[in-house]
């Protein structure tokens, strides 16, 4: 790992993340294809500041998408949901 920006490409905010960040400390971001949880774990300490508890990662699945009568796929990413210490926070 060079540099944290090569691992943490950016935060997720939806309706659901930020309800998970203003009650239970949880934050989450697109990471790279290659990031191991170590290395993630590493990478937003090193970012932000903070001290991370634990860290649930999953691959996001392409879904079908159709303009006109072309038809493809989304793109796939991998999302790191953090769970930081009690007292820990990030200003987004």
């Amino acid at each position: 790992m060079k540099d944290y920006t090569d691992i943490i490409y950016s935060p997720v905010i939806t309706e659901k993340s930020a309800l998970k960040m203003q009650n239970d400390n949880v934050y989450t971001f697109k990471v790279a294809k290659s990031a191991t949880k170590p290395q993630i774990k590493t990478a937003i300490e090193r970012a932000f500041g903070v001290k991370v508890k634990s860290i649930n990662t999953l691959n996001t699945k392409p879904k079908k998408r159709r303009v006109g009568k072309y038809t493809g796929m989304t793109k796939t990413y991998k999302k790191a949901i953090v769970t930081l210490e009690d007292g820990s926070s990030i200003e987004l």
